[in-house]
């Protein structure tokens, strides 16, 4: 059995050859016949990780990532024993190979270039190579379209309206720290195939944000949205939702070096972007599992979503597979769009060579109305810099035609060029300056923890501004950051045990089941007032 790359999509018989040190596979035995192949890996380069109980093999080898399954005991012996002999087979065979290229080599300034040994030694080298990478099935238009857009995006400026000059801060009190001392293979190596949500993790591989801020961070081209709500026909009005919905990945193109913190039960964040007409709040709902839920409104849309996310580390690659969906409803037309959101992952995790990719993907339903869906696709990278992070996406009408399409790359910009006036819809802000030095962080992230004097007696004491682990990293303390972070997560457990005893649990302050904003956060904010309310100690 195989699990399909896409989440929750379940496990599916196919038919698997080992062969030499190359695992190929089929959907069944007459396509392997006939050479119809779905992909290939050699397991000399992954790393294999097993479950005894439920019969689990993972490989991994870094842009590539088999999940499978056996149905007996003794087929998973029998498929363990034969993947360690192969592996070991293809190690020896690589080592073999190695030492003749560089005999080859040192002999190549002693012979003609005509009579070179080198020259078949490239060629015994370079079939065993290409035999393990995958192809990319679309081909040569895929690779054209790519050439639609990205010349069409490079001439295109960033949106006006989305890089004002917001008066807020634009830069962090310290930079970020070296974590390179830090002992990530162990910590991730006695968690293969385990939920990282559930580790605890030293302070210096945080980032000063929290998961509340990320989902955030998501409003950042909130713009498509106001865009959208002024947007009469209903085509292109999807269009602008499924720009919004690819920007919020926007953010991770630079973020694979360090993790936000993970939020304790009941903490809370707002954010009011005046400039943006925008107001947020988010709340931590859930402890196991970790559910953050938040919304916005404006004059133009209400935006919320409730988030929930497994982090599985499978050995060279981790993943980070959220649930839950996005819900986005415009006020002048009373649409209510909702969407998935697709699987993160980060390759290479414990080397320098570490690049994140988003694939999968997100379908967009409007709730209120049959008129029209949309697909958008995230590929996955298959070694070819011309497609990476490409995102294709297609609106179509009630009978399945396409209407509208566009694509482009989620670090890059979308382009439409079936609107009226075909152009860039989205375009992310630059970086601000020395961004690599501040975590990657966009000028949005860069002004997501300041706390102003003025707004910080309106804050309740729940919010992650004041959390002092999350305040001592971004003022570059990292021993104090440790020791205060072991501090929150204690007493986290602490306020568990007691409700535990009572036979209680903890109930929400500002969201309801199933995780709906019960809108009462701005109403407190306003009179009484949270200094004059009782709220919760969380550090």
């Amino acid at each position: 059995m195989k699990r399909r790359k896409s989440p929750l999509k379940g496990w599916h018989k196919r038919y698997f050859v080992l062969d030499k040190g190359i695992l190929r596979y089929s959907k069944n035995q007459h396509d392997f016949s006939k050479g119809k192949m779905h992909g290939a890996l050699d397991v000399s380069l992954a790393v294999m990780s097993v479950n005894k109980k439920a019969r689990r093999i993972d490989l991994d080898a870094g842009d590539i990532l088999y999940h499978m399954k056996a149905k007996t005991p003794d087929s998973y012996y029998t498929w363990i024993t034969k993947l360690s002999a192969h592996r070991m087979y293809k190690k020896n065979e690589a080592a073999h190979v190695h030492n003749g290229f560089l005999q080859a080599l040192s002999q190549s300034s002693h012979l003609s270039h005509k009579n070179c040994p080198m020259q078949d030694m490239v060629s015994k080298v370079v079939p065993t190579l290409t035999s393990c990478c995958p192809l990319n099935h679309q081909g040569l238009g895929e690779s054209m379209a790519s050439s639609k857009y990205r010349a069409s995006l490079s001439k295109a400026a960033p949106k006006l309206n989305s890089i004002k000059n917001t008066g807020r801060r634009t830069t962090l009190p310290a930079v970020c720290p070296d974590n390179s001392h830090v002992g990530l293979m162990t910590i991730l190596y006695n968690n293969i195939g385990k939920d990282l949500s559930r580790v605890s993790m030293p302070a210096a591989l945080n980032e000063p944000v929290c998961l509340l801020q990320r989902l955030c961070e998501e409003l950042e081209y909130s713009d498509l949205l106001d865009t959208a709500n002024h947007t009469d026909d209903p085509y292109q009005r999807m269009v602008y939702i499924a720009a919004f919905a690819i920007s919020g990945y926007a953010t991770a193109q630079y973020r694979n070096r360090y993790k936000p913190f993970n939020p304790v039960l009941g903490e809370t964040f707002e954010c009011i972007r005046e400039d943006r007409g925008v107001s947020y709040i988010s709340e931590q709902v859930s402890h196991h599992p970790p559910i953050s839920a938040c919304h916005a409104e404006s004059n133009n849309f209400n935006f919320w979503q409730d988030q929930r996310w497994k982090n599985k580390f499978w050995g060279k690659s981790l993943e980070i597979m959220p649930t839950g969906m996005v819900n986005v409803t415009l006020k002048k037309y009373g649409d209510h769009y909702e969407w998935n959101k697709v699987v993160t992952c980060i390759h290479n995790v414990l080397s320098q060579q570490r690049y994140l990719e988003h694939y999968g993907e997100v379908i967009i339903r409007n709730l209120k109305s049959s008129v029209c869906t949309c697909k958008i696709t995230f590929s996955r990278y298959w070694g070819s810099d011309g497609s990476k992070n490409e995102v294709q996406g297609q609106v179509l009408d009630e009978t399945g035609n396409v209407v509208h399409r566009f694509g482009g790359f989620w670090h890059e910009g979308i382009f439409c060029d079936t609107l009226p006036n075909p152009q860039c819809i989205w375009k992310p802000n630059p970086q601000p300056k020395n961004y690599i030095m501040y975590y990657g962080f966009s000028s949005f992230a860069m002004e997501m923890n300041e706390l102003t004097p003025d707004l910080k007696p309106l804050l309740p004491p729940t919010d992650t501004r004041l959390r002092p682990d999350q305040r001592l990293l971004e003022e570059g303390k990292i021993e104090e950051t440790d020791k205060k972070k072991d501090e929150v997560e204690e007493k986290q457990r602490e306020r568990r045990k007691i409700l535990a005893k009572r036979g209680e649990e903890h109930v929400p302050r500002f969201f309801r089941e199933v995780w709906i904003y019960n809108g009462t956060y701005w109403k407190i904010r306003d009179n009484p007032g949270f200094a004059n309310v009782k709220n919760l100690e969380l550090w």
